[in-house]
C-alpha cells in the first residue's frame, strides 16, 4: 500500500502500527523519501481490511489525497513493526 498526502510528521506511522497490532495484523509501515508512507498487512482480510479503511483517514492532522492498494498472497508476516 500506498499513501500520499500530508502523511509524514503526523504519527501515521505509530497510529497505523497500533491499528494493525489491535487487530492482529502483521506487516510494517516506513516513511519514504518522497514523501509519501508505504505499508504492508498480513492477517486474516476481515482485519486487515479494517486497516486499509483506517488508512483512507489517517490519524488527526494527517491529510489523505491517494491510496494505492495492492492486495497479495501471504508473506508469513510476523507482527508489526515500523521501519
Amino acid at each position: 500500500m500506498l499513501v500520499s498526502g500530508l502523511v509524514q510528521g503526523v504519527f501515521f506511522r505509530a497510529e497505523t502500527a497500533r491499528h494493525a497490532r489491535s487487530r492482529g495484523v502483521g506487516g510494517w509501515v516506513r516513511n519514504l523519501p518522497d514523501g509519501r508512507v508505504e505499508a504492508v498487512f498480513e492477517g486474516p482480510e476481515f482485519a486487515v481490511q479494517a486497516v486499509v479503511d483506517w488508512v483512507h483517514r489517517g490519524p488527526r492532522g494527517a491529510a489523505v489525497t491517494s491510496v494505492d492498494v495492492e492486495w497479495g498472497d501471504a508473506r508469513g508476516e510476523q507482527g508489526f513493526r515500523i521501519r
